[in-house]
């Protein structure tokens, strides 16, 4: 059996795309879903309001400006996604970058702090 205190230390030090693409993989693999199961509501009896809409589960996270700590936020792109130096630059520089997709709320909110703590301004969609 695997020693799980070291697997969890490993998975531990996973950037947010390595921990996203490590789910697909799995998810491949073993053919199941991460998704967290979604019950279904009952229709509401005739005149009844309609029912909220379902909250966002996944989100682009994207880099509007770099600010003025660039040198920071390309150290934070790269962290984030493991790309080289002069991509990470490129991606800084272009305004309106899309630096992660489709990751869960809370690896988009860590990677918008991240980011906004280095200079950036950020958005969420």
């Amino acid at each position: 059996m695997a020693d799980l205190s070291k697997l969890v230390e490993e998975l531990g030090k996973l950037t947010v795309v390595e921990a996203a693409e490590l789910v697909s993989k799995l998810e491949e693999a073993w053919g199941v879903s991460a998704a967290a199961p979604v019950a279904v509501a009952a229709a509401p009896a005739g005149g009844a309001a309609p029912a909220a809409a379902e909250e966002k589960t996944e989100f682009d996270v994207f880099v509007k400006d770099a600010g003025p700590k660039k040198i920071e936020v390309i150290k934070v792109i790269r962290q984030l996604t493991n790309m080289g130096l002069k991509e990470a630059k490129d991606m800084a520089e272009a305004g309106n970058a899309k630096v992660l997709e489709a990751v869960g709320k809370e690896a988009a909110n860590d990677a918008k702090s991240k980011l906004e703590a280095a200079g950036a301004v950020v958005e969420l969609k």
